[in-house]
């Protein structure tokens, strides 16, 4: 793999995909046997196609996850591999089976560094959730055992796992997704000489199975976990520096599964720090240099820790002209971008920027998303707008140096969040940058906002971080609220807008 972000794309498998997926499974399994026969995958994409998934890198395959239904009474006893893929290579689906098994997870292992397997995990998962199964299980080797067979027994082997004082490739791998070790299987896969014929029964519930409903697939999120980055503003001796910051609160964030990561406006100003006896528009366009380095990273860390990132906002020179842009990096590799449409008397006075002319909604696997960059927040217009387009949730990255300029901010925000029936997220900085000039102060109180009624917090806060204090916060919202509050709410704005009136302001199409 090349070091350029991937551009991934998760979908299901295809006939015409097989020659590519068996080089794949004939360079993962070389040591058990390789590439099942085209007979088999096609059996598989007949049978139960929404169980074969794989991701793509413009259009290579690169990793996937095969999977079938069966009954979870029956195999969440005993079993051995044959059990579910006979001896003549026929796979026993039961396409009335209350629960998934999952029979192999391969990824490239030029790809292996960037949490694809986990990414495959998750996709099986939700659709266990979205199909309404009992559970997960899958039959997992344990290909490190035969190193130390002759010191531990197997069970001492997977408690020593377990303690994670030994690492095994695919156990740990498990474990760290969720699935509990529900027994030990001899004899599962005689021929796996590295796993010494054992196998591990593994489980993963679905604590949201209900019995009583009937299974259903419903592709669209139900659950999304927002995480806002309250950043310190501080001195930086270098890009990697700031880079390294950025990546430790991406990490962190993503270790807490959370959807997206909110960074604020201007959050890279440090960088201005780095050249000295600059003027202010000398200064903003030195910065400006950094940022499309920045842009790049940050796709880097989207992809590599399966987040989507709002990067702030960062100044964009185009055509020697000078714009505030934010840059939504989706963990695809995909990139949008949105520019402030209004600039504050301070950035166009000090700076030079120009606003830009659309404002747009863009698809994300986890809901429908608009960007308002500080001073935005302010235009009731412009929220009506990206609720005309649909919008879920609405980012806020700003940047106040003064508490009355952040109650502006903050007070609009909810009003955003109010009268479009959506979530509202804004994250700023705190802190100071005394070397700096005309971002010398900061005043933040990051905070996730919803509409108000009974389904929402009585305040219409989900969450806020503690003013003036470098931290991040998580909001999970559920989207299948607002479709509620839309149809059933105390009241609906949206539906008693007065059109004929003062009209919309948005064509009915909707922007990509």
């Amino acid at each position: 793999m090349d070091t350029n972000t991937p551009l991934l794309n998760l979908r299901a498998i295809e006939p015409g995909d097989y020659d590519e997926l068996a080089a794949l499974m004939d360079l993962v399994f070389a040591d058990v046997g390789g590439a099942w026969p085209r007979m088999t995958i096609m059996d598989l994409i007949h049978q139960f196609p929404d169980g074969q998934i794989c991701i793509e890198d413009s259009g290579k395959i690169v990793g996937a996850a095969l999977t079938i239904k069966v009954n979870y009474n029956r195999f969440s006893l005993n079993h051995a591999y044959t059990d579910i893929i006979s001896d003549k290579n026929v796979i026993q689906h039961q396409a009335t089976g209350d629960a998934l098994y999952g029979l192999d997870v391969f990824v490239h292992p030029d790809y292996r560094g960037l949490r694809l397997g986990r990414r495959l995990y998750d996709a099986r998962k939700e659709l266990c959730r979205s199909a309404n199964l009992k559970a997960i299980l899958a039959g997992g080797r344990i290909p490190g055992y035969h190193k130390v067979a002759d010191q531990f027994t197997v069970i001492e082997y997977i408690e020593k796992i377990k303690r994670k004082e030994s690492h095994d490739p695919i156990l740990s791998f498990q474990l760290a997704n969720d699935f509990d070790v529900k027994r030990l299987m001899k004899n599962y896969l005689p021929e796996d000489a590295k796993s010494c014929g054992y196998a591990t029964l593994l489980e993963w519930d679905n604590v949201f199975y209900d019995e009583e409903m009937p299974s259903a697939i419903e592709p669209e999120k139900k659950m999304v976990r927002i995480g806002i980055v309250q950043w310190q503003m501080r001195k930086m001796v270098s890009l990697d520096d700031l880079i390294d910051q950025a990546e430790f609160f991406v990490s962190s964030l993503s270790n807490y599964q959370a959807d997206f990561a909110l960074f604020p406006e201007f959050f890279n100003a440090p960088l201005m720090g780095l050249k000295a006896d600059l003027s202010p528009v000398e200064a903003i366009r030195f910065l400006s240099e950094f940022s499309e380095a920045i842009k790049q990273r940050f796709s880097q860390m989207a992809v590599t820790y399966n987040i989507n990132i709002i990067s702030g906002s960062m100044p964009v020179l185009e055509n020697d002209r000078l714009y505030n842009v934010s840059y939504l990096l989706h963990r695809d590799g995909c990139i949008d971008e949105q520019y402030k449409i209004h600039i504050t008397p301070h950035e166009q006075k000090d700076w030079v920027i120009d606003g830009g002319d659309k404002v747009k909604v863009f698809d994300t696997d986890a809901g429908r998303v608009g960007i308002l960059i500080c001073y935005d927040a302010e235009f009731p217009e412009l929220g009506r707008m990206l609720a005309e387009q649909g919008v879920q949730i609405m980012f806020v990255p700003f940047w106040t140096d003064t508490k009355n300029g952040y109650l502006r901010v903050r007070l609009c925000a909810q009003a955003r969040a109010i009268e479009n029936e959506c979530y509202v997220a804004l994250g700023g900085s705190v802190g100071n940058l005394p070397r700096v000039n005309n971002v010398d102060i900061q005043y933040a109180q990051s905070a996730v906002f919803s509409p108000s009624d009974i389904y929402f917090p009585h305040d219409a806060t989900i969450t806020e971080a503690s003013a003036n204090t470098e931290m991040i916060i998580f909001a999970d919202v559920e989207l299948d609220k607002l479709k509620y509050l839309n149809t059933e709410g105390s009241v609906t704005n949206l539906r008693h807008r007065r059109l004929d009136l003062y009209g919309g302001f948005t064509r009915p199409e909707k922007n990509k």
